[in-house]
């Protein structure tokens, strides 16, 4: 099960989602999203979870608790909507 972990602190690594997730199972993956240009953390993450119930403990005891001073979002990640593709003439305008 593939979850997303929304309002990190900026700082959260993968490290830190594996060590907090794994106490529920097995992580098969952590990915925190980075900005494309600055490199940045954008506050989120998604973290795969060995199967359906690991995922569903960890939602039911990880979503609004505080970590790193922040209070999380664990929900179960939906898949990837398609958008349209701008051209470079419409983008950054």
């Amino acid at each position: 099960m593939k979850l997303y972990v929304g309002n990190l602190s900026f700082d959260t690594s993968e490290a830190d989602l594996r060590d907090i997730f794994e106490q529920f199972g097995t992580v098969r993956e952590t990915r925190v999203i980075n900005d494309r240009e600055t490199g940045r953390s954008r506050g989120f993450a998604f973290v795969t979870m060995g199967n359906d119930a690991e995922g569903r403990a960890a939602i039911g005891t990880l979503h609004g608790k505080q970590f790193a001073g922040r209070t999380i979002t664990v929900n179960e990640a939906r898949p990837k909507e398609e958008r349209p593709r701008q051209s470079l003439s419409q983008s950054r305008r």
